[in-house]
């Protein structure tokens, strides 16, 4: 409060008695009282507070936001629901994500609403012809692994309704691919599993060896895989990942791992984690120092399993219709419960510390793909015998599906890229 009104303010004797006269400040009180609130009000019009702050990003199309996947929730789509950009048919399916070839049902029709954009509205889908025109002449590759693959079909079956003449494309060692003439856009994936080189050594002799170990594999932490270390100024557009080949059932103890760096074996010696911690930070290095600046890097954080009951080979499972709730996610996910699903959360933790210092974006989909355990290829493979033998796939999803929703909003981050004029 202002000084000069605290001294206004009357001094009344310490005793007041009925029948003495009322001390003449006593009735100035309630005047200044009255002209209190009065004197507030013109200071605030004239000394106005600092205005509110914007909602972030207020510009951008919803779903080019890095918060638009992480901050949000599922919601039905509205009835009824366009029709499906691709299906079963699609060229480029992979046999065992082509659900609907393989007798499951449509995955539910649900549709991701960020909370940023507000009054419920959701990602728009890609429209595949306006999108191949915004990046006419570009080259969006993908580099990782399988889940890698998973996003890039999806993406390749969504923007063939854009161009129906598109081609099989497999130039510059790319696994699979397609190139789309009547834009000019090629969209390639390049399977590389640890990013990081890796090569088989078998033992030296053919007698078994008295710690079961047949051979290793070793990695050269700071030399990245064949099948991408020629691509890095070719692309326009790179989404990176790894993560779900850096475990124990991948690599058990008869076929370890065994990290090299400078071409010399790191001593001493490093766990699969650790190894995957120093990979990471080696890979995103690299990144920065052989992709040109303009191109757009991108890091696609992993993307979380659904095994119930198990691991995938002690009768794991995700046979579901319905999608996990809120309050679910820590006890499927947290590592701190050291359940089965946990490896998401860890690898991701090591992901935002590797690339601190790096010029890559990380493509957050952990969050809003932790709710769909309805959404995974579970027992409907390419063989039908297949789950029993191999056991239900609980971590690659079903097409079409959820990483449908995943190429939307990265479609919306490549579009606001190059309408700054970055690319």
């Amino acid at each position: 409060m202002d000084n000069s009104l605290v001294k206004a303010l009357p001094s009344f004797p310490s005793a007041w008695l009925p029948g003495d006269r009322w001390p003449e400040t006593a009735i100035r009180l309630p005047l200044l009282l009255l002209l209190l609130p009065v004197t507030l009000i013109i200071l605030l019009l004239f000394f106005p507070s600092s205005p509110p702050l914007p909602p972030p990003h207020p510009n951008i199309l919803c779903g080019a936001a890095p918060a638009d996947a992480t901050a949000g929730r599922w919601v039905p789509t509205p009835s009824p629901p366009p029709p499906a950009l691709y299906n079963q048919s699609c060229p480029f399916h992979h046999k065992s994500w082509n659900c609907l070839r393989n007798g499951r049902a449509p995955v539910a029709a649900f549709s991701w609403a960020p909370s940023r954009c507000g009054s419920g509205a959701v990602v728009p889908r890609v429209d595949p012809a306006a999108f191949l025109a915004a990046t006419r002449g570009r080259r969006i590759g993908f580099v990782g692994d399988s889940l890698s693959e998973n996003m890039a079909i999806a993406l390749l079956c969504a923007l063939r309704a854009g161009d129906a003449g598109v081609r099989e494309w497999k130039r510059r060692g790319a696994c699979r691919g397609g190139h789309f003439p009547r834009e000019d856009v090629v969209v390639g994936y390049h399977r590389a599993v640890l990013l990081a080189k890796h090569t088989w050594q078998p033992v030296e002799n053919s007698e078994p060896r008295k710690d079961g170990i047949k051979g290793t594999y070793r990695v050269d932490v700071d030399i990245p895989a064949d099948d991408w270390v020629n691509i890095t100024k070719f692309y326009d557009v790179l989404i990176f990942n790894t993560g779900h080949w850096w475990g124990s059932y991948k690599f058990p103890k008869e076929t370890p791992l065994v990290f090299y760096r400078g071409g010399k074996p790191i001593e001493p010696p490093l766990s699969i984690f650790d190894g995957l911690k120093v990979a990471l930070k080696s890979m995103g290095s690299y990144i920065k120092r052989e992709v040109p600046r303009k191109t757009l890097k991108l890091w696609r954080t992993q993307s979380p399993r659904h095994f119930d009951g198990g691991e995938w080979d002690h009768n794991g499972g995700c046979v579901s219709n319905r999608l996990l709730q809120e309050h679910e996610l820590d006890s499927w996910f947290d590592p701190r419960f050291g359940g089965v699903n946990k490896d998401a959360r860890l690898v991701n933790s090591l992901l935002r510390e590797a690339l601190v210092d790096t010029d890559i974006l990380l493509l957050n989909l952990t969050y809003m793909s932790e709710f769909r355990a309805d959404a995974h290829p579970a027992v409907w493979l390419e063989k039908k015998d297949e789950a029993a033998v191999w056991g239900q796939d609980c971590m690659h999803w079903c097409l079409p599906g959820v990483p449908d929703t995943w190429v939307d909003i990265l479609a919306a981050r490549i579009l606001h890229y190059f309408k700054q004029g970055k690319g």
